[in-house]
């Protein structure tokens, strides 16, 4: 049980960063497009030096969850919820989706000029 919860804490934790990684880009945008500006837009652009270390620790836990739910499978009792293979189906695909959108999160200052 408690492995279950270090996975989804690793997947949780990688798309907090990957949102840390992508807030001094897609932030400001995000709130132009909301219709609020100025003072906001410009304090996240100040994140932007701290990107490479949101990057770095989001790779790094979804690295951590990659192994947990890949090459280290969690053993369970046969009673058990992990047990049943549509629920860790359904873990790995909630892994890779929410991977990706962290990806695109992260990719985002590549892309971001085709926004403005």
């Amino acid at each position: 049980m408690l492995r279950k919860w270090a996975t989804f804490g690793s997947v949780a934790a990688g798309a907090a960063a990957a949102i840390g990684a992508s807030a001094c880009c897609a932030g400001p945008l995000l709130l132009v497009m909301l219709g609020i500006g100025g003072a906001w837009g410009s304090r996240l652009v100040a994140l932007e030096r701290f990107q490479p270390l949101f990057i770095a620790a989001a790779l790094a836990f979804f690295a951590a969850a990659f192994h947990r739910l890949y090459r280290r499978p969690e053993a369970c009792a046969p009673d058990e919820a992990c047990a049943a293979p549509q629920v860790v189906q359904r873990q790995r695909l909630l892994f890779w989706v929410i991977a990706v959108l962290a990806a695109a999160l992260m990719a985002f200052p590549w892309y971001a000029p085709l926004f403005y």
